[in-house]
């Protein structure tokens, strides 16, 4: 087939979606089809044998200062930069609605050589997508989880008003309803999201497949010689992102031996306000540590030295730090919120704590601490479990199938 494959952000380490169209896009490569990625700034890195579009766009979300495009300042005043930046001015989140116009340009172009089979959006789900059905093949979107979810975890936490109007444009709510009921698939990576899917945008159950996301298990892997830190915990996240819970680990951390200590893996976030707060409000101080931005070697090396991973978040469509710490033979201890309970199992990989809940997640760390062999049984299981069910091999030939699925149902 020729596909084409489109998100608006493409670089691993933007987030989990640069993560999944590189490792997506490399898969249906290895099976013998031809991948065109169409996609928007940080561009995509370690893509092997796909054919990459770039399509511009100059981030004016966030910038304060030195907001005008390099090279030609006067390209602010095309149509889709001026709009851009005049309404993330009052913090409007445009990004992937411009994407989606971006791309219908991006794929008439193209059009002149190449048809493509299926058209597969990534977490996008802006209006301009409406109009890539001119093109005469079906469009499908991966959507992780519904971004409702983010905006009610983000009104749980105290804030003004002001805050609060700006969460409110920032989450394109209305704009995803409307696309996703119009799309001739959605896939999503796990039936929590599935469900949650229906019940935030109405999208009819049986247009929505569910396939699991993969994992470089060779890649995230025990590496022999590392030794562990005694004592020690991780957590992978956004540490501003209200939604991974953060707030109840320290929370759990100020109620148990100061020589239990914790590595925060936030990803470099640009301002740690909230966590700076919390730090402060729980006198944690040297006990724990923020990593800042790190590449894929280090955190798989963070992975191996911690004796204990922690996944406290209010909600995940999938989970990637789970799967990531049970491949590196990390027993997890996780949160029953979303789809974290069907990423680690009930099969021993696990202790399951509910969501909010710093004192169980207390009891649980403190469980784990005093017994090794309990450790190293459940990361045994950890990543026996991963290998089983998340591989990337495994989610690509599941997306063909939805792919031959949609064409059928198309023609």
């Amino acid at each position: 087939m020729k596909i084409g494959l489109l998100s608006y952000r493409g670089n691993p380490y933007c987030g989990g979606q640069g993560i999944y169209l590189t490792y997506l896009a490399n898969e249906l490569v290895k099976l013998g089809h031809e991948v065109h990625v169409i996609v928007g700034p940080p561009f995509p890195l370690f893509l092997n044998g796909s054919i990459v579009h770039p399509i511009e766009n100059f981030n004016f979300f966030g910038k304060k200062t030195d907001f005008l495009p390099p090279g030609n300042p006067f390209k602010i005043f095309s149509p889709l930069n001026f709009y851009e930046f005049a309404s993330s001015r009052f913090g409007v989140f445009p990004e992937i609605k411009a994407f989606s116009f971006r791309a219908f340009f991006k794929l008439r172009e193209l059009a002149r050589e190449h048809r493509f089979d299926v058209l597969h959006d990534n977490q996008c789900l802006g209006y301009g997508m409406l109009l890539w059905k001119y093109f005469g093949a079906p469009v499908v979107s991966t959507l992780h989880h519904p971004l409702s979810i983010d905006r009610a975890t983000w009104f749980e936490q105290p804030s003004n008003l002001k805050q609060k109007v700006y969460r409110v444009l920032y989450y394109p709510l209305l704009m995803q309803r409307i696309v996703s009921k119009r799309l001739d698939r959605i896939i999503t990576v796990s039936h929590d999201s599935a469900r949650e899917i229906t019940n935030a945008f109405g999208v009819p159950r049986e247009k929505i497949r569910v396939v699991y996301n993969g994992l470089d298990n060779k890649e995230f892997a025990p590496i022999p010689g590392i030794s562990k830190k005694p004592k020690s915990l991780i957590f992978v996240g956004n540490s501003e992102d209200r939604k991974k819970g953060l707030l109840y680990l320290l929370e759990a951390l100020s109620y148990l031996p100061e020589d239990i200590t914790l590595t925060v893996v936030d990803g470099g976030a640009p301002r740690r306000s909230y966590a700076s707060m919390l730090m402060e409000k729980f006198r944690l101080g040297p006990r724990v540590y923020f990593t800042g931005k790190i590449n894929p070697g280090d955190l798989i090396r963070y992975y191996c030295s911690a004796e204990i991973a922690v996944v406290p978040s209010l909600y995940e469509g999938f989970g990637f730090p789970a799967a990531e710490a049970m491949a590196c033979e990390l027993p997890v201890i996780s949160s029953t919120a979303g789809a974290l309970p069907e990423v680690v199992g009930n099969d021993g990989a696990a202790l399951l704590v509910p969501p909010r809940d710093s004192r169980a997640i207390a009891a649980a760390i403190r469980k784990l601490i005093e017994n090794q062999t309990l450790r190293l049984r459940m990361g045994k299981a950890a990543r026996d479990r991963v290998l089983k069910l998340f591989t990337w091999e495994n989610a690509a030939r599941q997306m063909v199938e939805v792919y031959r699925e949609a064409i059928d149902a198309h023609r």
